[in-house]
């Protein structure tokens, strides 16, 4: 079910994407973070959730209004409550986390259910994939994305979310799957982080069969109890007329910004809609092709750098689809190819002002 709602968006310091190992999955999600479940691994099934979003829209309980991080943390005492064979691990995790994400779950659920583990992200994963292949829900953190790149000399870790856990189902005929495997990693931008806790790695592991990325931002309402939203289903958080907007985690606020000051412009009054994709592989073709058929433009943003960045994966498959009904080139307002500066961030960063100009230059073309 795709909603239509015009939200107020925030940005925060960090956002997380997060990896999902599964053939047949279903959401639990928070505003702010996703969890999902799988038949295969849990013994259950997605029905058994107490309310579902549908549920919660007609009941016309809206919950209340939360940060990111303490989404996350609500999400995490869920999974703990609602399942005996979960566990949360990660460097420092136990006594918070460096976003304290996890305060309080190791004081409720013990330090066996949550812990924390050696500095070594590939340990973290190679657990993560065994605990999960025996029947086990495991949420995996990974302090930084950023800290993936390091095992890359190893080549171990990659190896091990790539080759191991992306495929465990598919190379054991489905004798065994990872479906309870969840790997937490924050990334993006965090404004004084430099090249070591700023980069965005989302393409890398968009090219892997096997994987779900999963991608949140808001600040609004969120219902009190469990609920549930199906994957690689895009969301139209702004309606508009004249440009489709398509982005995701932290880069929707700053997208929405441009959007209202592109509609309040005396001069242009240009009518936005902002998409938040959510989930990148697969991603919600169909959405985004709907939106650009009415609107004859696209312009997609992110932080990651421009060349090889999912952009250009959006850009071809929607040129592809609505070429005939394109008023414009697309336009991609990303980050730089260069590694992620430290002092010079403002430059680097996609910002409201270099969106709301390629918003008057598409329109205007």
């Amino acid at each position: 079910m795709t909603t239509t709602t015009t939200t107020s968006l925030r940005r925060f310091p960090r956002f997380d994407f997060v990896s999902k190992f599964t053939a047949t999955s279903c959401s639990s999600s928070r505003r702010g973070f996703s969890t999902t479940t799988s038949s295969s691994s849990s013994g259950g099934s997605c029905t058994e959730y107490s309310l579902t979003l549908q549920q919660q829209l007609e009941s016309g309980s809206r919950g209340k209004s939360i940060n990111l991080f303490s989404a996350i943390n609500q999400a995490l005492h869920i999974a703990l409550d609602s399942d005996p064979r979960a566990y949360v691990f990660g460097e420092d995790v136990s006594f918070g986390g460096v976003f304290r994400c996890t305060t309080g779950l190791a004081d409720r659920f013990g330090k066996q259910r949550v812990f924390n583990t050696p500095l070594c992200e590939q340990g973290i994963v190679g657990f993560g994939i065994g605990l999960a292949a025996m029947g086990n829900r495991a949420i995996a953190e990974i302090q930084f994305a950023d800290y993936i790149y390091p095992a890359f000399d190893q080549a171990c870790i990659i190896s091990l979310i790539v080759n191991e856990a992306a495929k465990f189902r598919y190379r054991s005929g489905n004798q065994f799957n990872c479906g309870g495997l969840t790997i937490r990693a924050p990334y993006g931008a965090v404004g004084h982080g430099g090249h070591y806790h700023s980069q965005s790695p989302e393409a890398f592991f968009c090219h892997v069969p096997g994987i779900k990325w999963l991608y949140r931002l808001a600040v609004e309402e969120v219902p009190e109890q469990d609920y549930m939203l199906p994957l690689s289903e895009a969301e139209v958080i702004r309606e508009g007329s004249d440009i489709s907007l398509v982005g995701w985690g932290a880069q929707l606020s700053v997208m929405e910004q441009a959007c209202v000051e592109a509609e309040k412009s005396l001069q242009e009054g240009i009518s936005c809609e902002l998409i938040d994709l959510k989930t990148l592989l697969p991603w919600d073709k169909e959405t985004v092709e709907a939106s650009v058929c009415k609107t004859g433009r696209l312009l997609i943003s992110h932080e990651a750098p421009v060349t090889g960045g999912f952009g250009a994966e959006i850009s071809a498959s929607i040129v592809e689809r609505c070429f005939l009904r394109l008023e414009a080139p697309v336009a991609r307002i990303c980050g730089l190819d260069t590694p992620f500066p430290l002092v010079f961030e403002p430059f680097y960063m996609p910002t409201k002002n270099k969106i709301l100009d390629a918003i008057k230059a598409t329109v205007n073309y």
